[in-house]
């Protein structure tokens, strides 16, 4: 079923929640698990995404999130399957989303996936939710993720390149690359900050106004 705001032309009411985080253009976000409920978040977020942005994360033409993949995509058990979310912290509309999926067969490593609406590119949000499920991640006794992305992604190619990742292997019109979590010095979080730096949590009684920067 769709969501009736969808269906009104409305962005989806959200409660705002989660760990408030400025990023590096200023921009502020929350940041949380994903839930059972978020479905409608997460489906206001696909139909922001360009055709080609939606081709490069699912490798090939995708017009509409089903009712079965929303259910797959939130209704997660954070533990083989984890997903961190942003909302922006001005409407509450979901702007980001990462996730990793325990492989079967090789448990101590996990497939990743990363999506962030086209006007929220640039800004640091996907460095940060990887850190961020690269934490969650290691608590899960995760040691490697995994990523398949479009040949052609030449902003997975380069952020794979800054953090020291292999490749894989390659398919057609495919490249797959790992990366390490541990030892932490050399960590994804270590990558991460050496790469784009830091996003700098919200403190305590910090309005809108100043937890915003120019960008």
């Amino acid at each position: 079923m769709i969501h009736p705001d969808i269906l009104a032309g409305r962005p989806p009411r959200s409660a705002a929640e989660g760990a408030p985080v400025v990023l590096r253009d200023g921009s502020a976000v929350l940041i949380r698990q994903v839930r059972g409920t978020d479905a409608p978040l997460l489906a206001d977020g696909f139909a922001r995404l360009s055709p080609q942005s939606r081709r490069l994360r699912f490798l090939g033409p995708k017009t509409a999130l089903s009712a079965a993949e929303l259910r797959y995509f939130t209704e997660v058990d954070h533990h083989d399957h984890e997903a961190i979310g942003a909302l922006s912290a001005a409407d509450g509309r979901g702007v980001g989303i990462a996730r990793y999926i325990r492989d079967a067969e090789d448990p101590q490593a996990a497939e990743i996936a990363v999506t962030v609406v086209d006007d929220w590119h640039g800004r640091g949000l996907a460095t940060e939710l990887l850190r961020r499920l690269s934490d969650r991640a290691r608590q899960a006794g995760i040691h490697r993720f995994t990523a398949l992305a479009a040949a052609e992604n030449v902003a997975v190619a380069g952020l794979a390149r800054k953090l020291g990742a292999s490749l894989a292997g390659r398919g057609p019109g495919t490249a797959e690359y790992e990366v390490a979590l541990v030892p932490p010095e050399y960590s994804l979080d270590w990558w991460f900050d050496c790469v784009d730096g830091p996003a700098q949590p919200v403190r305590d009684g910090q309005t809108d106004n100043k937890t915003r920067r120019a960008a």
